[in-house]
């Protein structure tokens, strides 16, 4: 049994999903599964389920779907929006993952490392506002992150009496932020919670601890030969704006959001070391031209490559907008020193507020995260948080404190922003993929009896299994 909430947070439920509850008391009747039932028809029969397609994958039934959510949970009543999802069916009796990118959702067959190692089904969410799951017209307050915790909620919960066996909750980067605040919020669905390098963001305004990160990640000679060739950058500001104007000109990209090209330049140019450590290795690191003989177009292709020049181009920042709103309204943003650059950055990091259009009011909510660290840190129950020793995003994590159960914080040596338990050291890679067994309740009995015989239940797919991630600046976890 989960963890039960005190009566305020059990208040503040009840009050927002209420109106919901009829509807969804409807769903799970409508949708019990019966063995004359073709799964497709049990998921249509969902009220506000819809079929957008269904694609063939072996052994597997894939459907991308959209399902009618209230704009505002707290007042159902006063209009919907069409979330799509995807829905990778095993079977009715195997475990589910609910898995979320906190981005868009990806409409290719794809499995999360969880649902490998469980052999179960995975049902994966679009995040709200991340078109096309996008209410008309957009009142951006309904962004927040207790929305899409609730967004999930009404999913699980119709989904649930198809499919009745355990579930967990996982996600990587703000996709595992996404599942820790669904849990947060209800901590009574999941079985169990897997986050990949979820950044912690408690305190906005005091992210020291990334310096101390870049201080320190790799080696001497590597930091410095990032840091050198991200100054020349800076240095070769004339030159290096002329190639911006010319691509800027060649691909139709404008920079109205950010305010101008230098500051997109700037922006592009201050994301390099962050990137590179957030997505490369340290064995990379012989790839980086040397900053006093590259060539401008050297400096120019190792910026490109790491960072990416259309990233704070409007065309560029579009796609991301409901994040940096998230960003500049509850989930803060990093901020470091980076004295390497004195005398030469003109902006420093610039805030979410410069990377979202300004018709679109913001106003930061500091207690948010700072409630939901205080929550981990005293009731994570049955939680497993995975991080990279290099990745920057792990200089902030969850942390866990004494009144937590069955919770696990690991890290991954070496390993970047793609770390996960496959990449973990021998003992707490069988630990976790042991746990991850227990909470699906699919754990072998040698795995009981011994964590080190614990393995996933799937057979590895190259397909299924490779992961859709986009190469984002440090901005975007």
């Amino acid at each position: 049994m989960r963890k039960t909430l005190g009566w305020l947070l059990s208040l503040v439920v009840l009050i927002g999903t209420m109106g919901a509850a009829g509807s969804t008391a409807q769903a799970a009747t409508a949708a019990e599964p019966t063995a004359a039932t073709d799964i497709k028809d049990q998921i249509l029969g969902i009220p506000g389920m819809s079929l957008i397609e269904e694609k063939p994958y072996p052994g597997y039934r894939f459907f991308v779907l959209n399902y009618e959510q209230p704009v505002d949970h707290r007042q159902p009543w006063k209009g919907t929006f069409k979330q799509r999802l995807t829905l990778l069916h095993k079977d009715v009796s195997r475990p589910s993952v609910f898995f979320t990118s906190g981005y868009n959702v990806s409409t290719s067959p794809r499995r999360s490392e969880p649902t490998t190692i469980i052999d179960g089904n995975q049902v994966s969410m679009e995040y709200r506002f991340f078109t096309p799951s996008r209410p008309d017209p957009a009142n951006w307050s309904h962004l927040d992150i207790w929305q899409a915790a609730s967004d999930q909620h009404r999913i699980f919960t119709a989904l649930k009496k198809i499919y009745p066996k355990n579930w967990l909750s996982t996600g990587a980067s703000k996709g595992g932020m996404t599942a820790t605040y669904y849990e947060r919020f209800y901590p009574r669905d999941m079985d169990g919670v897997v986050a990949y390098v979820a950044p912690n963001d408690v305190v906005n305004n005091e992210d020291s601890a990334y310096d101390r990160f870049f201080a320190k990640v790799g080696t001497k000679e590597c930091r410095d030969r990032l840091n050198a060739v991200q100054r020349e950058a800076l240095v070769r500001r004339e030159p290096l704006e002329a190639k911006y104007a010319v691509a800027a000109a060649e691909n139709g990209w404008t920079f109205t959001t950010v305010g101008d090209l230098d500051k997109a330049y700037e922006a592009v140019v201050l994301d390099y070391v962050w990137a590179f450590w957030q997505y490369s290795l340290l064995a990379d690191c012989a790839s980086v031209p040397a900053a006093a003989t590259a060539s401008d177009q050297e400096i120019w292709d190792t910026i490109d490559a790491i960072s990416g020049f259309s990233a704070y181009s409007d065309q560029g920042l579009q796609t991301y907008t409901p994040y940096y709103y998230q960003a500049g309204t509850q989930l803060g943003s990093p901020d470091i020193k980076q004295p390497h650059l004195k005398g030469l950055s003109r902006y420093g990091y610039q805030p979410p507020r410069n990377f979202v259009p300004r018709d679109i009011p913001m106003t930061f909510q500091p207690g948010v995260m700072a409630d939901v660290d205080k929550w981990v840190r005293n009731n994570a129950n049955q939680m497993l948080f995975v991080y990279g020793q290099n990745d920057p995003w792990g200089a902030e994590p969850f942390r866990l404190g004494y009144g937590v159960r069955d919770s696990h914080v690991m890290i991954a040596p070496g390993a970047n922003h793609g770390a996960n338990v496959s990449r973990l050291m021998d003992g707490e890679k069988a630990l976790a993929t042991s746990k991850i067994l227990q909470w699906a309740g699919v754990a072998p009995a040698a795995a009981l009896a011994d964590a080190g015989k614990a393995t996933p239940l799937a057979a590895p797919d190259a397909q299924l299994d490779q992961p859709d991630l986009e190469r984002e600046p440090q901005l975007r976890p």
